[in-house]
C-alpha cells in the first residue's frame, strides 16, 4: 500500500551557499518532501497519536534550514535523516531543496537538490 503526507513549497530564507554573500545576507528557498508510510492504522482510529505529523516534519525543516551549509546536499541529507530518526516507521522519503533565483547568472526559478530514500535500498544513516 502507497501511503504518503508531503509537504510542498515551504519557504525558508536560510543562510546556505558557497558564496561569501549567500552566507551573511542569506537567500530563499522552497523545500518539498512526500513521506511514505503505513496510514492504514490512523484512517481508522482517527487519533493524531497514531498519524505522522507534517507539522512535526515542518519542525524538523526548519531546524535543519536554520543550520548555516555551504551545500544544499548537506542540508538535504540532514533533513533526511533527521526526519528517519524521528519517525522509524518511514519508508520512503522524496525531497526537493530549491534556491530560489540563484546567484549565478541565469535567469531561472531555481536550482537545487532531489533526493529519494527507501528502507527497500537503504538502512544505514546518510552522510
Amino acid at each position: 500500500m502507497n501511503n504518503y503526507i508531503f509537504l510542498s513549497d515551504v519557504r525558508f530564507h536560510a543562510f546556505h551557499g558557497v558564496m561569501p554573500q549567500e552566507r551573511t545576507v542569506g537567500a530563499d528557498f522552497a523545500v518539498s518532501v512526500r513521506i511514505g508510510y503505513d496510514f492504514s492504522q490512523v484512517a481508522h482510529t482517527d487519533e493524531v497519536a497514531d498519524t505522522l505529523s507534517y507539522a512535526d516534519v515542518f519542525d524538523i525543516l526548519k531546524e535543519e534550514m536554520a543550520v548555516p551549509s555551504r551545500l544544499l546536499e548537506h542540508v538535504a541529507v540532514r533533513m533526511v535523516n533527521a526526519i528517519r530518526q524521528k519517525f522509524v516507521k518511514v519508508e520512503s522519503i522524496d525531497l526537493t531543496l530549491t534556491k530560489l533565483n540563484p546567484p549565478m547568472g541565469a535567469d531561472c526559478a531555481g536550482a537545487g537538490v532531489e533526493m529519494h530514500w527507501t528502507s527497500l535500498n537503504n538502512d544505514k544513516t546518510l552522510r
